[in-house]
């Protein structure tokens, strides 16, 4: 098993995402709003969720954009 660091600030990116995603899903499955409005704020945050998760994660696990990489410059 790889053990990976994380520091506070990715531990809240990473927790928000998720708040986001589970609050999209709770607003499609209730009934408190209106159906148009319900469906709007629901399918937002949960794309939001998922949209913000993949490349958080991508760099959490050493691939995509947030990943540590050192490159080489030719001389």
């Amino acid at each position: 098993m790889k053990e990976r660091s994380l520091t506070i600030p990715k531990i809240g990116l990473i927790a928000g995402t998720r708040v986001a995603l589970g609050v999209g899903i709770g607003f499609l499955i209730s009934d408190r709003l209106n159906k148009h409005k319900r469906k709007a704020v629901g399918w937002a945050l949960f794309g939001v969720g998922v949209l913000t998760t993949v490349p958080i994660m991508a760099g959490i696990l050493g691939k995509g954009p947030l990943a540590h990489r050192r490159i080489g410059l030719a001389a």
